[in-house]
This record gives structure tokens, C-alpha cells and sequence, in this order.
């Protein structure tokens, strides 16, 4: 598959906090058979604050979602079942003494794009909500791995 491409990729999951480790493991293959490795530890990063704040705050089902545009930007998204959208991102710099609360706003501090807040979701009979983020990187600068 050429680099410039486009790509999908879901994870559904149950509400289980082992099911975060799953998904960061399954985010590094990912990106690894696609070439994107210097994008894996960010990445990893990113996409476990998002699918462990969709786990934790929520009680039903949640789904890591990969893409690639193709164009070269990786978004990273979490769908959880529950619609209320979750606490506006503080900036990092005022999250970073709490105990908790600071995922998301180091998300908005790591990531190329960040949306705000969760975008409510309503199709084929299921609600939920999408949060992402997205990491840019230049089509040329993306090293394939054989």
C-alpha cells in the first residue's frame, strides 16, 4: 500500500481498563506495518488519555478509531456510548499540579489539532460521543518499514 494512501482502522472495546493496554498495543502494529514509527510514541500517548478518559468516565462500550488521511495527518479518536461531552481541556499549564483532570489538556498541548470537546454522535439507532486529535507530519518525511 503506497504512503500516501488513505487508511481506517476501529478498535471496538469493552469498558474495561485492560482494554486501554490492548488499544496502545494495537496502535504501535498499526503504525509500525504503516511505516508512521516516529509517530508511536506520541501517538500512544495521545490515544490512551482519550480511550482511558472514554473507559473511565463512562460505562458502556468505547472504540479506539485510526486514520490516515493519505495527505499526511493521523487522527486519533475515542467513541464512547455515553453523549455528554466531557470537561472542556483546561491549558496544560493550569491542569498540571491536579491529580487528575489533566488528559485532555495535555492532549490539546501534544497534538497538531485538538478538538475541544466531544462531538455527540447519533446514528443507526447509537449515541455516543467522538473525541479526537490530530498529529501532521509531511507524506514525504513517513519512513516505510519492509
Amino acid at each position: 500500500m503506497p504512503e500516501n494512501d488513505p487508511w481506517e482502522y476501529s478498535l471496538y472495546i469493552p469498558n474495561d481498563p485492560r482494554a486501554v493496554t490492548v488499544c496502545r498495543r494495537t496502535l504501535r502494529l498499526i503504525l509500525t506495518m504503516h511505516g508512521l514509527i516516529r509517530l508511536v510514541d506520541l501517538a500512544e500517548l495521545l490515544a490512551t488519555e482519550l480511550v482511558s478518559n472514554a473507559v473511565r468516565h463512562t460505562e458502556g462500550p468505547a472504540a479506539l478509531r485510526v486514520r490516515w488521511s493519505g495527505t499526511g495527518v493521523l487522527r486519533l479518536g475515542a467513541w464512547d456510548a455515553d453523549p455528554s461531552p466531557p470537561e472542556p481541556p483546561q491549558p496544560f499549564d493550569r491542569a498540571v499540579e491536579r491529580e487528575d483532570g489533566r488528559g485532555l489538556a495535555m492532549v490539546r498541548a501534544c497534538a497538531d489539532v485538538c478538538v475541544g470537546g466531544g462531538q455527540p454522535l447519533a446514528r443507526e439507532g447509537n449515541r455516543g460521543k467522538y473525541v479526537w486529535c490530530e498529529l501532521g507530519t509531511a507524506p514525504a518525511s513517513v519512513t516505510r518499514t519492509a
